[in-house]
């Protein structure tokens, strides 16, 4: 049977990187093996479940570029078919009608955990307890696990896993309101959509071994199970928003380039030999589960913005502008008069590493913030205003280019014997308002020799 793997969030948020990750690795291994990625949605948490987490999921996964092959499929729109199945279960003796209250579950565990013993359900619904069904609530359907033998699988990721059946209890495959529960839905869609493999997060290890014995129930394929370490912080607790973003839509907000945060989630619990940096198609071409790690990756910042500084400097210029000008524009700064925005993004994105920060630094070349007479004259020394008069009356005449505009700003400082820092950072100060820019020639040529000597005269009045 071809390879088709699965990704099935509960929309009750925003999707987390640990989700992204989990997700790319299904996508990855399905694309690697020429199978199908299917995208299925677990809706039945009915009070935290909503549309817009549904449609931060959809919006997550497409900008990552992770594109499924069917569905999404959704859990409450297929309650007839766990209906159905679960009354085949009864109908076969695996399963059986629970009337058992709340409170009358609560008071078993309360007393179970009195004696030191594990909370579990007791069977005492069983066909064979002969107990008369109340008329007064609507009973669950739980599975009828059996009582002894051991479950036994061999994970893709972590090996072979036994637990004793003795250990798992009779749990609930129906609730009263025809809702299934977990372990229950992702058997029934698992077997309906032909899932061959399901790579999942490791907190899932403990529902795996209830969910065989209900594929051993229904007499069907169980499918091979990779269960992926979870992602931890660098101080080794378990990721969360104190570690920084981790939604996926907050790293495109904070500038990230998808195929930066795709590399970054891809080393995080999987490595090809030392490689660092590799594309989506290399990904797909190297994808495995042999070289999943079985322990916990950690997620370290530092690294993802490392990355996301490596992709940005390759990235296509034009491709790159129209995501600084939309951040620009978000800041309140129209692009209309200034210099090429591509030429500007080229200029800077080497020392960027987000697109925020390539924004933030492209800003001074689209709406100028003068520096105050009092900052002039705490910042330019006496000795540097002569050079600055020479190099204004240089410029109006020189070739507009960096190579001339480089030696009209070396001549000048060579004549006053200055060093180039003393007249580049006034000059700086000046035609951008920063004292911190990139090569100052190349700031020049593309401020315009009109803007640079108007800012220069404007500062210079009366010297």
């Amino acid at each position: 049977m071809p390879v088709r793997t699965r990704f099935a969030p509960s929309p009750t948020g925003f999707l987390h990187i640990g989700g992204a990750r989990t997700a790319l690795f299904s996508w990855a291994y399905a694309r690697r093996h020429g199978g199908k990625f299917v995208l299925r949605i677990e809706d039945t948490d009915l009070e935290r479940s909503t549309e817009a987490s549904v449609n931060a999921i959809l919006e997550g996964l497409k900008w990552l570029g992770i594109d499924w092959d069917e569905g999404p499929f959704f859990q409450m729109k297929r309650l007839d078919r766990y209906k159905e199945v679960a009354e085949q279960l009864v109908k076969n003796g695996f399963a059986y009608r629970c009337w058992a209250s709340k409170e009358e579950l609560e008071e078993l565990r309360t007393e179970q955990r009195r004696r030191g013993e594990k909370p579990r359900y007791d069977g005492r619904w069983r066909p064979e307890r002969g107990l008369k069904p109340p008329s007064d609530r609507p009973p669950v359907i739980r599975f009828r696990n059996p009582d002894d033998g051991e479950v036994t699988f061999d994970d893709l990721v972590k090996g072979p896993i036994t637990v004793a059946n003795a250990e798992l209890d009779d749990l609930v495959l129906l609730r009263a309101d025809g809702v299934p529960t977990y372990n229950f839905g992702v058997v029934v869609d698992d077997l309906d959509m032909d899932i061959t493999h399901v790579i999942r997060g490791d907190d899932h290890v403990n529902n795996t071994p209830r969910q065989i014995n209900i594929f051993n129930a229904l007499k069907m394929k169980i499918p091979h199970f990779a269960h992926v370490p979870m992602i931890l912080g660098a101080d080794g607790e378990r990721l969360s928003k104190r570690h920084g973003a981790v939604s996926v839509v907050q790293y495109r907000e904070e500038g990230f380039l998808p195929e930066a945060l795709v590399n970054t989630l891809a080393r995080m619990g999987w490595s090809h030999g030392d490689d660092e940096i590799f594309s989506r198609e290399q990904l797909v071409e190297w994808f495995d589960l042999e070289h999943v790690s079985r322990s916990a990756a950690k997620f370290d910042p530092e690294k993802a913005l490392w990355l996301n500084q490596q992709y940005l400097k390759s990235a296509d210029d034009v491709r790159l502008s129209g995501l600084v000008e939309l951040v620009l524009r978000d800041m309140g700064v129209s692009i209309e008069g200034g210099p090429p925005i591509d030429r500007v993004v080229a200029l800077l994105k080497e020392r960027a590493n987000t697109v925020v920060h390539l924004a933030e630094n492209a800003h001074m070349f689209y709406l100028y913030e003068s520096p105050t007479a009092q900052v002039l004259a705490d910042r330019i020394p006496l000795k540097v205003r002569p050079a600055l008069k020479q190099l204004k009356a240089r410029l109006a005449d020189a070739p507009w280019e960096r190579k001339a505009l480089n030696a009209a700003v070396g001549e000048v400082v060579k004549a006053n014997g200055l060093k180039m820092p003393e007249l580049a950072m006034p000059v700086r100060l000046i035609v951008t308002g920063r004292t911190q820019t990139p090569s100052l020639d190349a700031v020049l040529e593309l401020l315009g020799r009109d803007r640079v000597l108007a800012r220069l005269a404007q500062h210079m009045q009366g010297e």
